[in-house]
């Protein structure tokens, strides 16, 4: 049922992979039970509202994609209120709260939803709630939630003051003289508001429309032994033994049919918005680390000769992957599926619905056959969200077993949910497991498992170089068996690659199947995705420093083979100095590219410092281990490339042990040769982030 016109607000979100998306939704759903209406649409969407005319307060969720950008889908919303022309007072009318989405990963944290309030504020919008910040590398929830508790309040808070506004205006023009009156009026009309605003928390609460309280006596369970520590599937008080807030429970909106075996899968290509994508061969794949390496890294070589793809040096590219085959055939048997998997399935929106503007999944084909779409369309290794355990509740016959999932998804038990599922890394299948008597329907599974995302890699190679060649290195992901999880499993992407290019690595122990034949070529599907900051700078006579432990050395290979060419083909030219550091655990086992060596003796490369953290060491000075100890080895060079000649800095590797401690480095180098404090050297790195002289291409 609709609530009364003057109790709206517009609801906008602007989603990459669908988080803001699904808050938003949530906020949507909440909305009712505390007697507002909330109008939702993505940001995208601007014919169908209007900012500029609008009268009602405004509530955005925003996430953040690449290196501090706002998702594709605010992409022109966020070059409107960009235009230079708009006057400070556009926006004036304007009240608003945004709820931000980030990960403290990145260096620009949450800066697409930074971008979008400083631009508002700029133009003369105010805030009628605080903007929250809510940060995927603790848990999204731990902000998302109490901001979202705060928000009713505000929202009512704000509609008041709307309408006292409505009210004292209609009153001055109707009785000038009464104005002492009107505002008495309007001040007892606001603390009677302040107590009805109270009663209908405590009334949406207790009828839990928004939000369920689950008591402990609704279901029999027998009280956890004293020495049982908690697990994924066992909880301890006082969680076993609290009244549980739980999420609403979002509304079905799919519905499937299978059609039998006849028809085609759709193209790979239809999966995707970002533009074309190319099937191409490996023509080469080598294994770069030592058979007792802690990490497995491997270079392939694609061939892009016969295709239109383009790339420069420090470019990334996006390969298109499929789920692991053994987990879509063990998710069909526990779906009791197994024998409908080549099935086409028609994928439609439920006509009885209570989902407002629900929409079949774009990245969920029409018509398809199931093992197709559990295999490339749905992220079956997703972390659930607490939306998605809720509704598995209802699919669940164990009494134990639903007590504990609605734990998982309840307030109360927040800490258990980031500590057994989301440090844990636990999907679809790891609960399934633990929880035999959860039986999700296919239509669910579409309901509430995210697109399949394509993998982002940084290229390795120049086309000047290497003309018709792209190549990538990467280490093959693990993760390691544990409580929560039973099986050890390899990454989506980085596990299928490694196993597609198996004959290519071990050609002898493949050649009993091949009988002597050579090994056949595996085509990947591939679509770019072009680096607007991190290439080599347009000046060859600029020097530049490079910080690339690990697989982080990857782009860095492109520059340094792009750099040998230009020098080859333009002897005339000046070319800048360039310093590479790089750092691994072991010089026997993993160290990547010996042949560095090369691009030293052809003077491509000025300088070298390596350094190894595992390897032991008889010296009285023991060697710097890691490649932040080096650069402060080399503080004088690296201030002197950085301030005295107006040198570009790259990095690129891990961002959390990593690439933050080579930015302290940075910092303190700064301050020591400049001397000066860390303030003033924090503010110089600033400006050469700024001015994109200090890049980074850094993953978590």
């Amino acid at each position: 049922m609709c609530c009364e016109s003057n109790m709206r607000f517009l609801l906008l979100y602007a989603t990459q992979k669908g988080q803001a998306k699904a808050i938003a939704e949530e906020i949507w759903q909440q909305a009712g039970a505390h007697g507002l209406e909330a109008d939702i649409h993505c940001i995208s969407e601007m014919d169908k509202y209007d900012l500029e005319t609008e009268k009602d307060p405004v509530v955005i969720v925003i996430s953040t994609t690449g290196t501090g950008d706002p998702p594709d889908t605010a992409r022109k919303f966020v070059k409107k209120i960009h235009d230079k022309t708009l006057p400070p007072d556009h926006f004036a009318h304007l009240q608003y709260g945004l709820l931000g989405l980030g990960d403290s990963e990145y260096m620009f944290f949450c800066n697409g939803g930074k971008t979008v309030d400083r631009r508002l504020q700029e133009l003369g919008a105010q805030h009628f709630y605080d903007t929250g910040l809510a940060d995927d590398c603790v848990g999204l929830e731990l902000v998302v939630d109490p901001w979202i508790d705060g928000l009713w309040l505000a929202l009512k808070e704000a509609l008041q003051s709307k309408k006292e506004k409505e009210t004292m205006n209609n009153a001055v023009d109707a009785v000038p003289s009464s104005l002492s009156t009107a505002s008495h009026a309007v001040h007892e009309l606001k603390l009677s508001s302040e107590v009805q605003n109270l009663k209908l928390e405590d009334e949406g609460a207790a009828r839990g429309s928004g939000i369920l309280s689950q008591k402990l006596d609704d279901i029999n369970l027998v009280a956890p032994a004293r020495d049982i520590e908690p697990s994924l599937v066992h909880s301890v008080p006082p969680v076993s033994q609290s009244a549980l807030n739980i999420p609403a429970l979002s509304p079905e909106y799919i519905e499937v049919e299978f059609q039998g075996t006849q028809g085609e899968n759709p193209h790979l290509s239809s999966l995707i918005s970002e533009g074309t994508t190319f099937e191409v061969p490996v023509t080469k794949a080598v294994q770069l680390t030592r058979e007792d390496a802690i990490k497995t890294a491997l270079l392939l070589e694609l061939d892009i000769a016969d295709t239109a793809f383009e790339y420069q040096p420090g470019d990334a590219f996006c390969v298109l992957c499929p789920n692991n085959v053994s987990e879509v055939e063990e998710l069909l048997h526990i779906l009791r599926l197994s024998e409908k998997r080549d099935d086409f399935v028609c994928v439609k929106v439920k006509q009885s619905t209570k989902k407002k503007g629900a929409s079949r999944p774009q990245h969920i084909p029409e018509r398809s056959t199931l093992k197709f779409i559990l295999t490339w369309c749905l992220e079956i290794r997703a972390i659930p969200k607490k939306t998605f355990l809720r509704a598995l509740v209802e699919c669940t016959s164990d009494a134990g077993e639903k007590r504990r999932l609605q734990e998982l998804c309840s307030r109360q038990g927040a800490s258990d949910y980031t500590r057994f599922i989301r440090d844990s890394n636990v999907c679809l299948l790891d609960l399934l497991h633990a929880f035999p008597s959860c039986k999700p329907s296919l239509s669910l599974l579409i309901e509430h498992l995210p697109k399949l995302q394509a993998r982002s890699y940084s290229v390795s190679s120049s086309n000047l170089y290497q003309p018709g060649r792209l190549c990538f290195v990467f280490n093959v992901v693990e993760f390691p068996a544990g409580p929560s999880r039973p099986v050890s499993r390899k990454g989506v992407c980085t596990g299928w690659l490694a196993e597609l290019v198996a004959p290519l690595l071990h050609p002898i122990k493949n050649s009993l199947d091949t009988k002597g034949e050579s090994p056949s070529t595996e085509e990947i599907s591939i679509f770019p995705r072009p680096n607007n900051a991190f290439h080599l700078p347009a000046d060859p006579s600029v020097p530049l420093i490079m910080v690339g432990p690990g697989t982080g050395i990857s782009p860095f290979i492109g520059f340094l083979q792009h750099r040998q060419k230009l020098r080859e083909q333009h002897t005339d030219w000046e070319f800048g100095e360039t310093w590479l550091f790089f750092g691994c655990r072991h010089q026997d086992r993993d160290y990547l590219f010996k042949q560095l060596q090369c691009f030293l003796e052809n003077e491509t490369l000025t300088h070298l410092k390596v350094c190894f953290s595992r390897d032991s060491s008889t010296a009285e000075v023991a060697p710097p281990k890691y490649v932040q100890d080096i650069l402060r080895l080399c503080a004088k060079e690296v201030a002197r490339v950085l301030l005295k000649e107006r040198g570009y800095f790259y990095v690129c590797g891990d961002k959390k042990h990593m690439a933050d401690a080579v930015s302290d480095a940075i910092v303190d180098i700064l301050s020591m040769e400049m001397e000066t404090d860390r303030l003033e050297a924090m503010k110089v790195l600033a400006m050469l982030r700024e001015a994109k002289r200090y890049l980074q291409d850094v993953w978590s």
